[in-house]
């Protein structure tokens, strides 16, 4: 429009501002930065720069002049040049200065009174608007917008009305929002606007044009506005979607006001439904959603929000119409779960939080009817994923990395989420089992898969299937058998190793299982094997071998000794007591991965000892049994002594076998043929299996098959216990709206007539417009919530100066989600009038100040709000500071300063409990590096008054089970977890212990996060408020009993970046206090324990 030089101005920082002065009615429209030069400028310099001929010197000084009077500074003399001299010009860019110009010079004189010079300037707005350039006279009124003094409006507004007949659509759309405005403010000077802008209406073609005429009626005579809509009815789906938009707004206004009048506009809304525009048609379908609770409505509405998620390609929209979607499920869920066939198509996004977001819907509407059919879709979806391969290629030096990279990425989540999906709707609807077992059995065989946490929660589903349907178990074994050579993760084979241990109970399937071990685990023993095919190797290997430069000892075949300066550690974290000397072979690994081993021997042989261990207690498991089955078998037959000593050799040859196997095995872990050493307890465990079937005492046997699975039945039943309490949660708002049905329904409920009442039918239900805006701009939403919110105000109410200062200021601090809204009350409590009254805020932290607060005159005694907007960018402690100045009339002092007091901004306004399961804390634990361990420093003298405290102060919720926390203890371990508005997670492990019962308690808590300020913040936390807490010796018995042992000793707090290799310890100590010793009988988690924590938990 104008010339592309406007930049250089508009560069230096503008920004619209709306605040307005209680004591004053002049309104700051723009705030402009002073440049550099500005000292340099006098009066006479600019009056002079005026009056030169050169327009871009005109420029430069024209915008000189704006700067300096919008910061304050006065040149009453110098409006008469800037009229003689620069209106005159036919520049466009000066003219767009000059509309900036007369939007900021003052125009009144200093006894009230409107300057005489104006009278010119309003007949240059007169030309302006007669201007044969369409772009000039738009952007004149847009300027007029601005303008509130009527003096100025009343000799133009002929002239005004003139441009709603002009050729150009630009001219036209704004005439009507400058109409708008002055109707609004001063409705005298055109009083028959709404049926001037009607006829404009009823004739005008352009759709922008009629969109501002429409939204002009719809605020001054909605009257007038329904008339017209009802004249033209029929032909809504043909009007452009930016006058929909307000055609909905209008509908939802009047229907909210006149229920009676939702019939006579509700087909409106309908035929907008199937708009061109996706926003018209999710406005629609939230406008129907509001209007009408009719089924048909509601499935309409629900529809276009399905297809709206579907077409729209930009994620953040899909995330939008799906939180709309899923709010509508707690009141209209019945129809939602007819809709669920098309709602399940929306997993075929590419953003993985619209995926998780849609399959936690559909676990909520699934049904027996329709369980069926999306378990197909479901099965057909998680072959498809699992058959992408997104595994990142990685050397052997980053191999680990690769693997974390793997369990993160989007693909390796969605499995996950698939498979937990399967996991809940089967075990609520059981029927559907037959047609996805099979599936989720054959997807452990994937390369992809691997040791992902799907496979991980395929085996947990595959355990609680066996556990609470027994009638699947012979289905399930014989598919697991078959599968089972071909399984490629090492963690999965330790758990199908378990089940099948766990499982296997008659004599054809402890065979089966026999026999699958032997094929799986190859030759016995496996040593001498492997020494017989190394020496086939080396035989046929060239002597060359033998003069290599570095000189080496040949241990059986081809492993060297040799110095290395590697240090071990364990999977507990602590140093491994080894030789100096180390193992290594002398041959390339690819080579040694190039064998082709049986599964479990390849995991023996790469140094996996799990699946050996879980072996191992497997084989004590099914010998038991089958001795219990031989003795059956015993008394069944005739008891000679020829039988007698037929079953007394089964049992032997079954033992020798089994002996045989753990052996094997632990022959190989003491050998030389490993890469790596294996961890010591794992070798006890062998140790201790191998001689309890040496020895076959009865109670011991029996300890092993009875204490483990009670175990898990607790467990399990634990679990859904949990499970049941957050479908519950989830579903609180449907339940709290199916008891106000039932409460309507009742016979002696009243009945409502609206017309008696004056109510509508959504009884105090506020404009969702007004509700939405309000909410953006962080002045409400919290509903009515009462006289309870109003008194929570007050704890957030912050002073910032003394009753004694001349300038009492406070402040109210309204934290809305990413933004903070500081509402300054500054009160005058002089006789003077206050001038340039600024508030100047800075900030400490991820804080960012949006806007700075304009200027302000306060009269005496009088008081004025400032709204200040701040924009918070992480969760970290952050501090405002700043002062108060202003100027007193009259005096040629200097300029006065207030310091304000520091304004704290809490973390904990930005954290929520927050829940999690217990695979997903592991991870989550071993993932983040930064850890601050905090030591307890406090008078409390019980365990759990101190838990009741943290989780108070901290917003951490527990996630230890209550079940775990009964009984009476001198020790206390519990996990903590929360999450943050931005998505951040806090991860804690409170570990305390009780020496004497007179004496504090004393402990630590670690506290992980992924970042360092989110570490630190929250360690700080712990620390300043444990020193306040009140000591109160009650019990509460709400957490953990069972003490975590630590091999960290510290005195002060220590903030570190943290290895994964030493999360073991913690995960296995805090799943063996959850559950008890027995649990690690269970799954095998007791990598990380050394030998005496073994015995703690064991004995």
């Amino acid at each position: 429009m104008f010339s592309c030089d406007t930049k250089h101005f508009i560069d230096l920082f503008i920004l619209k501002a709306g605040s307005r002065s209680m004591a004053s009615d002049q309104i700051c429209y723009t705030l402009v930065g002073l440049s550099s030069e500005a000292k340099t400028y006098t009066e006479q310099k600019l009056k002079d720069d005026l009056q030169n001929s050169n327009d871009n010197v005109k420029r430069e000084a024209l915008k000189e002049l704006i700067r300096l009077i919008i910061n304050g500074e006065k040149f009453p003399n110098l409006l008469m040049t800037v009229i003689r001299f620069v209106m005159p010009s036919q520049d466009h860019m000066i003219k767009k200065l000059l509309l900036l110009f007369w939007e900021v010079v003052p125009k009144y004189s200093p006894d009230g009174k409107l300057l005489h010079e104006m009278i010119l300037v309003c007949d240059a707005y007169r030309k302006d608007l007669q201007h044969p350039n369409e772009f000039i006279r738009g952007s004149t009124l847009r300027f007029l917008c601005k303008l509130k003094e009527p003096e100025l409006l009343e000799p133009i507004m002929p002239s005004i009305q003139q441009c709603l007949e002009h050729r150009h659509a630009y001219v036209r759309r704004n005439a009507v929002l400058a109409i708008f405005t002055i109707y609004k403010n001063f409705e005298s000077l055109i009083p028959d606007a709404p049926e001037k802008i009607l006829r404009f209406l009823e004739q005008e073609q352009d759709s922008s044009c009629k969109r501002n005429a429409f939204m002009m009626l719809l605020h001054v005579s909605q009257s007038t506005a329904l008339d017209y809509l009802t004249s033209c009815l029929d032909e809504v789906q043909n009007f452009g979607d930016i006058l929909q938009l307000i055609i909905v707004e209008l509908i939802y206004k009047v229907c909210l006001a006149k229920p009676s009048e939702r019939l006579r506009f509700i087909r409106c809304i309908y035929s907008l439904l199937q708009s061109s525009s996706a926003a018209v048609r999710y406005e629609a379908a939230g406008t129907l959603t509001t209007l009408s609770s009719a089924p048909s409505a509601i499935k309409a509405a629900a529809s276009c929000y399905i297809n709206l998620i579907l077409k729209e390609s930009d994620n953040n929209v899909k995330l939008i119409v799906l939180s709309r979607l899923t709010d509508l499920r707690q009141y209209h869920e019945r129809i939602l779960q007819d809709l669920i066939m098309d709602i399940v198509q929306i997993i075929n996004a590419s953003d993985m939080e619209v995926r998780q977001k849609t399959l936690n819907l559909t676990m909520d509407l699934v049904t027996a009817r329709t369980a069926e059919e999306l378990i197909k879709i479901f099965r057909k979806e998680l072959i498809k994923a699992c058959s992408t391969n997104t595994r990142p290629s990685a050397s052997a030096s980053d191999g680990e990395k690769s693997s974390a990279d793997d369990q993160n990425s989007d693909e390796s989540v969605y499995r996950f989420s698939l498979v937990h999906t399967i996991y809940d709707i089967c075990l609520r609807f059981p029927e559907v089992l037959p047609s996805i077992v099979p599936t989720v059995c054959e997807i452990l065989t994937y390369e992809e898969i691997g040791d992902t946490r799907a496979a991980n929660e395929a085996c947990k589903f595959l355990r609680e299937i066996l556990e609470r349907f027994p009638q699947r178990k012979a289905d399930i074994l014989e598919k697991l058998m078959q599968i089972f050579p071909s399984i490629i993760g090492r963690e999965t084979l330790r758990h199908l190793v378990w089940i099948f241990g766990e499982y296997c109970t008659t004599y054809e399937e402890i065979n089966s299982f026999m026999t699958l071990i032997r094929q799986v685990i190859g030759e016995l023993p496996l040593v001498d094997e492997e020494l017989r095919r190394q020496a086939g190797q080396v035989n046929s290997v060239d002597s060359s071998a033998e003069n290599q430069s570095q000189p080496s000892v040949l241990i059986s075949g081809d492993v060297n000794v040799g110095v290395s300066p590697a240090q071990r550690v364990t999977a507990d974290g602590t140093y491994a007591t080894q030789s100096a000397f180390t193992l290594r072979s002398n041959k390339d690994s690819s080579s040694v991965n190039a064998i082709k081993r049986p599964v479990l021997q390849a995991a023996l042989f790469e140094s996996h000892y799990m699946p050996g261990v879980v072996l191992s207690a497997c084989l004590v498991k099914l010998f038991y049994r089958y001795s219990l089955l031989l003795k059956q078998e015993q008394m069944k037959t005739v008891k000679d002594e020829c039988t007698k000593t037929k079953i007394i050799s089964k049992e032997n040859s079954f033992a020798a076998e089994c002996m045989l196997i753990i052996a094997s095995m632990i022959h190989l872990a003491t050998s030389q043929l490993l890469p790596h050493q294996v961890n010591p307890d794992h070798l006890d465990r062998m140790w201790i299996c191998l001689k309890i079937l040496a020895d076959r005492r009865p109670e011991v046997l029996e300890a092993f098959e009875h204490t483990s699975r009670g175990c898990l039945t607790e467990m399990l039943a634990y679990q859904e216990s949990e499970r049941k309490n957050n479908a519950k949660a989830r579903n609180q708002g449907l339940i709290e709206h199916q008891k106000q049905l039932a409460e309507l329904n009742r016979a002696d409920a009243p009945i409502k007539f609206s017309l008696l009442t004056g109510q509508t039918e959504f009884g105090d239900t506020v404009d969702r417009f007004d509700l939405t805006l309000s909410q953006a701009l962080g002045a409400g939403g919290k509903g009515s919530a009462g006289d309870a919110y109003a008194t929570s105000k007050l704890s957030k109410v912050h002073q910032l100066t003394g009753f004694s200062d001349p300038v009492y200021a406070e402040a109210y601090v309204h934290v809305n989600q990413f933004d903070i809204l500081l509402d300054v009350l500054v009160v005058n409590q002089t006789k003077d009038t206050l001038q340039n009254l600024t508030l100047e805020l800075s900030t400490l932290g991820d804080l960012r100040l949006v806007e700075k607060p304009s200027p302000l005159t306060i009269a005496p005694q009088d008081f004025a709000n400032i709204k200040a907007n701040i924009k918070v960018s992480s969760t970290e402690n952050g501090i405002i500071f700043g002062n108060i100045s202003y100027d007193v009339r009259g005096s040629s002092g200097e300029t006065t300063c207030i310091v304000l007091n520091d304004i704290h901004i809490d973390i904990m306004e930005y954290i929520m409990p927050a829940t999690c399961t217990p695979s997903e804390f592991r991870q989550m634990w071993s993932e983040f590096e930064w850890e601050n361990k905090v030591t307890v420093n406090t008078q409390i003298k019980d365990l759990f008054t101190y838990l009741s405290q943290i989780t108070s102060h901290t917003n951490l919720r527990c996630l230890t089970p209550t079940e775990a926390l009964s009984g009476d203890c001198d020790y206390l371990c519990v996990t903590l977890y929360a999450k943050t508005i931005f998505g951040e997670h806090v991860l804690a492990n409170l570990c305390l212990e009780k020496a004497e019962a007179d004496q504090p308690v004393t402990g630590h808590v670690r506290i992980r996060a992924k970042t360092q300020g989110m570490a630190v913040t929250m360690g700080e936390r712990v620390s300043s408020c444990q020193k306040n807490w009140p000591v109160n010796n009650s019990r509460t018995p709400s957490d953990n009993t069972t003490k975590n042992q630590d091999d960290e000793n510290s005195d002060e707090n220590v903030i570190r970046s943290h290895s994964p290799v030493n999360n073991t310890l913690f995960k296995c100590d805090n799943l063996a206090s959850h559950f008890g010793a027995n649990f690690l009988l269970i799954t095998g988690y007791h990598v990380g324990f050394s030998q005496t924590q073994y015995r703690i938990f064991t004995e």
